[in-house]
């Protein structure tokens, strides 16, 4: 009568069948494996909770089509302390992507979502979304074959910033405005209800919507 949690690692374009190949690592980190892989193949999942970041990061090669580059990319990087914890290499960075999540919620077969790091946006006057990508000369909001992803490109939108700290906010309703509605926003954007919405590293630092 107890409950179990199953926790992965990396995330759904990293997976071997549905990921970014050959860009993948050599298992499936999707939910659905979750019973198979941990050895208890007649479990039944109830509940997935998909983790998103509230901007991109990616460690290790391969297509990152809203990858940053230079000063602004190591201006996030610094404020979400995006170094690799047992090598320090700078990981790389960039606005949150709208299509490469909401294909990952589909993959994930996700229920909920919890949005981390939205603090970590609190420095930017505008906070950046690659909202669509443009293929070909084509915007498409669908994520493509792996073998097309080096030639697809951001299509970028901006919403306001909120410029002032949220690490210690615990109630939804005392996010500012321009916090919230971003995260309405991702939320509307990937198809998928954001429960819960962090705000630091702390156990406690979580809003639950």
């Amino acid at each position: 009568g107890k409950s179990i949690l199953f926790e992965a690692q990396l995330g759904s374009l990293r997976d071997l069948d549905y990921g970014i190949y050959p860009m993948t690592t050599s298992s499936n980190p999707i939910a659905a494996y979750a019973p198979v892989g941990s050895g208890y193949p007649e479990a039944k999942i109830d509940k997935v909770v998909g983790v998103v970041k509230a901007y991109s990061s990616c460690v290790g090669e391969g297509p990152f089509t809203c990858e940053w580059f230079g000063e602004e990319a190591e201006q996030l990087r610094q404020a979400g302390a995006e170094y690799g914890a047992k090598t320090g290499r700078p990981r790389r960075v960039g606005p949150i992507d709208i299509v490469a999540t909401r294909y990952g919620v589909q993959c994930q077969g996700a229920t909920d979502i919890a949005l981390t790091k939205l603090d970590v946006l609190s420095y930017m006057d505008k906070i950046p979304v690659c909202a669509h990508y443009e293929l070909r000369g084509q915007q498409t909001d669908e994520f493509p074959f792996p073998s097309l992803l080096p030639e697809a490109k951001p299509v970028m939108e901006y919403m306001p910033g909120w410029k002032c700290d949220i690490s210690g906010v615990r109630k939804w309703e005392d996010l500012p405005k321009e916090a919230r509605d971003y995260v309405e926003y991702v939320e509307r954007e990937i198809g998928c209800h954001i429960t819960y919405v962090s705000v630091g590293p702390e156990r406690d630092s979580i809003i639950i919507r």
